[in-house]
């Protein structure tokens, strides 16, 4: 390979360093194992897909099993709130710890509309069909968005109010998404005048 070269009035951290594009969503993916009983993870490198469709890279865990039995699974999204049982669910294998959920203090209520659980204790829900898994990544239709009446204002889903966290791979630690610093298709006006 080719020796770096130093970016002028830059720091090169070359290619061996956690990815800091933008901080991920901690996304909780919630599944039904063979018993029916409920699994969460976490998982950091997901996104919306399409305008229906959400992509997560998962590598081999009880999930990638639970998601091949069923072919449905929730996605809620961490909150300030939750910190401490959504880490415990990225840390706790469901494999060792097949009660992780209850363990946690969460409970949870099965979808009426995919085969999947909703874990109560998260706010907003994804409730998904699995369109496909291969080679670690998923790609889920989103079939039906539930939101908790605590975190709408005006019949929309707010960010102050759901305070979602994200994964910050380059600190090694979740952040609250902060303050609205501009409007989506409104700031960058001022350059159309």
């Amino acid at each position: 390979m080719k020796e770096l070269q130093e970016v002028a009035g830059r720091k090169n951290f070359g290619s061996n360093h956690a990815l800091v594009t933008v901080p991920q969503p901690c996304v909780m993916i919630a599944t039904w194992d063979k018993d029916h009983n409920p699994d969460v993870m976490m998982a950091a490198w997901a996104g919306q897909y399409d305008a229906k469709q959400i992509v997560i890279s998962l590598s081999k865990h009880k999930t990638t099993d639970n998601l091949e039995l069923t072919g449905a699974f929730t996605v809620s999204f961490a909150d300030e709130r939750t910190v401490a049982e959504s880490d415990y669910f990225g840390l706790a294998s469901g494999h060792q710890v097949p009660d992780k959920v209850a363990r946690a203090g969460f409970t949870v209520t099965p979808s009426p509309n995919v085969d999947a659980p909703i874990i109560n204790e998260y706010p907003l829900t994804l409730e998904c069909k699995v369109l496909s898994f291969k080679d670690g990544v998923l790609i889920g239709e989103v079939v039906n968005m539930s939101a908790d009446e605590s975190i709408l204002t005006d019949g929309k889903v707010d960010f102050a109010k759901l305070k979602p966290i994200v994964f910050d791979a380059a600190g090694v630690c979740y952040r609250s998404v902060g303050d609205v610093v501009g409007g989506a298709w409104n700031a960058g006006k001022v350059f159309t005048k």
